[in-house]
């Protein structure tokens, strides 16, 4: 079972810190990763778990970025215990069998469940090392660095291009 899709969810949710503050927000995230049902179910006392998760879930990038992985080992498995996982097999639109993270209950613990095991995923696969905060000033966005080399640092082209460009003028004006 391939969770990395899980936590990129963890990654959507740290960055929309301000994003996410109305109903309608969160289900149209929900709807752009995919999950339309849970999208039409979410209720305001699920924004209000999920804004709170997203504080949790960004404590433990900035953890990794910081290079404590006890500390994101730590509150990961706190995570956990809060948030059990339910594997059930499921069957949708079109697909074979396959398996999902805590299809029923709120919508809020279906996506704690799937972001916390996504990470606890990345981490024990490939290390915590592997969760990071954009190095590019001023932004503070999270990203999973799977590739194969351990090299990203920055959450999306953009960043890096204008960080490169940045060192690049720092560079000619120090020359």
């Amino acid at each position: 079972m391939d969770l990395t899709s899980y936590a990129e969810l963890a990654v959507l949710l740290v960055n929309r810190k301000h994003g996410l503050r109305s109903l309608e927000a969160l289900r149209d995230l929900l709807s752009e990763t995919g999950r339309t049902e849970a999208a039409a179910r979410a209720t305001r006392r699920d924004l209000d778990a999920i804004c709170e998760l997203r504080e949790e879930l960004t404590g433990v990038f900035e953890s990794a970025a910081q290079g404590d992985a006890a500390d994101v080992v730590e509150r990961l498995n706190g995570l956990l215990v809060r948030h059990p996982v339910h594997p059930q097999i499921s069957g949708h639109d079109g697909q074979s069998w396959h398996m999902h993270l805590t299809e029923g209950g709120r919508v809020a613990d279906a996506v704690a469940v799937g972001s916390v095991m996504g990470l606890a995923s990345v981490v024990t696969g490939l290390g915590p090392d592997r969760l990071g905060i954009c190095q590019a000033p001023p932004c503070r966005n999270a990203y999973l660095d799977t590739s194969s080399n351990k090299s990203r640092r920055y959450c999306s082209e953009r960043c890096a291009s204008r960080a490169n460009v940045a060192a690049y003028r720092a560079r000619k004006r120090n020359a």
